[in-house]
């Protein structure tokens, strides 16, 4: 140390002995988190199935073509792949982030050729020679000292909006898986419809061949024909609008795995996937297992270290720095000892007056950091409702479904009573209508009634965090 100069010296002292950061250390807000969710009673507590401990949460309606989808849309689903950029963009800021504790080193080779007037004084330059060749060769190292940790609060901004992002990329997939189950779960609902229709189809086209038959033969009149065919014809009608329906769930389906719909197609089948059973978490596990919620949490982070950084203007910056080199104008003992030359100092550097505009920074960032509690606060009250609204809407539509389940068997029932009173002669045609339109009403019903209650499992497992949880890597996602 005796070798080096003293102003050096001093300099490296004062590093190391700066081991504060200036600013807040961070603090996850506070959030009025509730016992328990209002709807749960009757719900099973928190234990994860398997599909969902795994993340696939998907498996948990056992449909293998379903499972391939996913699968799908994970390795080629454009809107995520955005996200999963801006991931990787963040991760970058964070390695460079980490970077900047680290000296640079610089390097330098050149050879520069100078002219001057004959009338010029320079010890380089002689009367025979107005041209000088320079030849140098120099090394040169800096480093910045974290005296006031500006460079240690800019990490952990960059770390936390990396984390976020990480968070905002496992939200977009889920969203992204949400929207094609629940379309894919819509579509088999609709297959179901079809196959209800088309059968009914060919009851009609039966009835209307019977009564032709009975007003051939001056049993019934013209009105009951007319009848028979308007029904079939309506029938037929809502038949034909499903195709539309269904091909527009195709298509989105197509595009969330990231292929022209000219190129994908849904063969029929003749199964509709069970409703599952869904485990509900308690409200405090939602924080950690909704990454929206994640997401915002690292965003207060990051705003907190922010303020950190805009502290860290008011007080000096130092910077160390070493270079030497040769530098000769003549080539043929341009690396010699007499020809080299070396520098070393510290620098410290603050401004002295700006306007205001560092106390500006500084209230903009205490601004920012409120802004993303409240946005904080906000996300996990809307978490909260969402769970709320899906658990009611499932337990009141398992409700409804059991009513409607006995109106289909009475409507069953009433059917074949009335049809075999008709074909008694005791009842007119247009009694039999009614009712058969009654029995194909409550049996459409009860599809659509099975269809909203599989969407809603589907938004209540997204509502829940799906298979996703904060230990899955938010808490520290994957090294740059």
């Amino acid at each position: 140390m005796k070798s080096l100069p003293r102003p050096l010296v001093l300099a490296v002292a004062c590093a190391l002995l700066g081991a504060c950061a200036v600013g807040p250390d961070y603090k996850q807000p506070e959030v009025a988190t509730p016992a328990r969710f209002k709807q749960a009673e009757g719900w099973r507590a928190a234990a994860p199935s398997d599909a969902m401990a795994r993340g696939a949460w998907w498996e948990l309606y056992g449909d293998a073509q379903l499972n391939d989808l996913v699968v799908r849309l994970n390795n080629s689903n454009q809107t995520v792949a955005q996200y999963d950029a801006q991931y990787r963009q963040a991760r970058s800021l964070v390695k460079s982030a980490r970077g900047a504790f680290f000296p640079s080193l610089t390097g330098q080779v050149g050879k520069t050729r100078a002219a001057q007037g004959a009338g010029s004084s320079n010890s380089g330059f002689t009367g025979n020679s107005s041209i000088l060749d320079t030849y140098n060769a120099q090394l040169g190292v800096s480093w910045e000292a974290d005296l006031w940790g500006k460079l240690r609060r800019g990490l952990e901004a960059d770390k936390a909006s990396a984390q976020a992002s990480y968070a905002d990329l496992a939200n977009m997939r889920l969203s992204q898986q949400s929207e094609l189950v629940q379309d894919y779960l819509q579509l088999r609902v609709m297959d179901e419809q079809k196959r209800l229709l088309q059968s009914t189809v060919e009851a009609y086209q039966r009835s209307l061949k019977v009564t032709e038959n009975q007003y051939n033969a001056g049993i019934t009149g013209k009105v009951d024909v007319a009848q028979a065919q308007t029904q079939l014809q309506s029938t037929q009608a809502d038949m034909i609008d499903l195709v539309w329906q269904r091909a527009q769930l195709e298509n989105a389906i197509a595009v969330l795995i990231g292929v022209p719909p000219a190129n994908f197609s849904l063969a029929e089948t003749t199964a509709i996937p069970p409703l599952p059973q869904i485990p509900v978490a308690l409200p405090s596990q939602l924080l950690e297992r909704r990454p929206d919620i994640a997401a915002a949490e690292r965003n207060v982070m990051a705003a907190n270290a922010n303020i950190g950084v805009a502290k860290a203007a008011y007080y000096p910056d130092l910077s160390l720095s070493l270079s030497g080199g040769y530098s000769s104008n003549s080539y043929s003992n341009w690396l010699t000892l007499p020809n080299r030359f070396w520098s070393v100092g510290p620098q410290l550097a603050t401004t002295l007056f700006d306007g205001g505009q560092r106390s500006a920074e500084v209230e903009r960032t205490e601004g920012v950091y409120d802004q993303t509690v409240a946005q904080y606060r906000q996300t996990v009250l809307d978490g909260f409702r969402e769970v709320e609204n899906y658990m009611v809407e499932l337990k009141v539509l398992d409700d409804e479904a059991r009513v409607r389940a006995q109106a289909v068997a009475s409507s069953q029932e009433s059917l074949r009573l009335t049809s075999n009173q008709y074909k008694a002669g005791l009842i007119a045609y247009l009694d039999v209508v009614t009712v058969q339109a009654t029995a194909l009403t409550n049996q459409r019903s009860a599809l659509t009634l099975l269809q909203s209650q599989l969407v809603t499992s589907v938004q209540l497992i997204a509502a829940v965090g799906g298979g996703w949880n904060a230990e899955s890597g938010l808490v520290e996602p994957p090294r740059p």
